[in-house]
């Protein structure tokens, strides 16, 4: 745990390969990325350059392929299987607990039904995932996610009434400070359905960069989540500065909930949770082909463990 802010320096290469990142500008994230965006670790012939952008409209992004490695949510990617393949490590994996259904006041299932819904983007698993638990297709208006909250407490996005709203990132720990009830935890829902954590978000390589660099690209997003985790002082004190008015103990928690043993390596009950979402949102009419999912080999350091 010592030495947090010595820099391991790039090998100085003669031909660089320029890798354009995205991923949502949030704590989690951030954490994740630590060592890549501050030159933590060898990146050897490969410069990183970052966008931060919020997870649907990276969604949106990598259907026209241009950043060769991207954060997509697992309901996306069913859409973008040709286009992408799946890192071994960089899960968001909710482990008993995941994206929530809050409202002004408790609502039954069914009462929800004639409701109209705040959500963060259709292309995400939370919406996927709300979809399944609601048994069929909810009414919903599209709310930027750092304005579910609000636009629930006061009922209205612009003149669209709202009587709910689907809550990713930090309010998942904050809604209760709006004075908001929990209606579902859908992470917690689809444990109990499956044994299996709700994998919601991915990191994704584009496969025509080719094998090697697909594997090189995999491999020092690995060696990035582990340095954070390995120097989890200093990663937080960067991860903050995207926690949107989280303190440093509930940015913590938020980490922990999404950077963890899960975002190493997805292992076979990780891969075996992605296959069951997208087949069930293929049976359910959600997704409009079964796709199986596509993953890059573990790292040697994963494999050797």
């Amino acid at each position: 745990m010592s030495n947090e802010d010595t820099a391991i320096h790039p090998v100085l290469s003669t031909q660089k390969i320029r890798i354009r990142v995205g991923h949502s500008p949030d704590a989690d994230d951030a954490f994740m990325f630590y060592a890549l965006s501050k030159d933590r670790i060898d990146t050897g012939r490969y410069i990183f350059s970052h966008e931060l952008v919020d997870i649907e409209t990276l969604n949106r992004r990598a259907f026209s392929g241009e950043l060769e490695l991207t954060a997509l949510s697992l309901h996306a990617y069913a859409y973008l299987a040709d286009k992408y393949i799946i890192c071994s490590c960089g899960a968001s994996m909710g482990d008993n607990y995941g994206p929530m259904l809050v409202a002004r006041q408790p609502m039954s299932r069914e009462q929800l039904l004639s409701q109209t819904i705040a959500v963060p983007g259709t292309l995400t698993t939370a919406f996927l995932a709300l979809n399944l638990w609601f048994g069929q297709r909810c009414n919903y208006v599209v709310v930027p996610f750092d304005q579910t909250l609000e636009v629930v407490q006061s009922g209205f996005f612009g003149s669209q009434p709202v009587g709910a709203g689907l809550v990713i990132h930090e309010g998942q720990l904050t809604y209760h400070e709006q004075q908001l009830h929990l209606l579902t935890d859908l992470g917690k829902w689809w444990t109990k359905e499956t044994g299996l954590p709700l994998p919601l978000g991915a990191n994704a390589i584009r496969k025509d960069i080719g094998t090697e660099a697909i594997s090189d690209v995999n491999r020092l997003l690995y060696q990035s989540i582990y340095y954070g985790l390995n120097h989890r002082s200093a990663a937080l004190d960067y991860a903050l500065g995207f926690g949107r008015g989280l303190d440093r103990n509930k940015a913590d928690t938020f980490v922990g909930m999404y950077v963890n043993d899960w975002t190493l390596d997805f292992g076979a009950k990780g891969r075996a949770s992605v296959e069951l979402l997208l087949r069930r949102g293929f049976e359910s009419g959600m997704i409009s082909k079964l796709v199986k999912p596509e993953f890059v080999d573990p790292p040697p350091e994963v494999r050797q463990q």
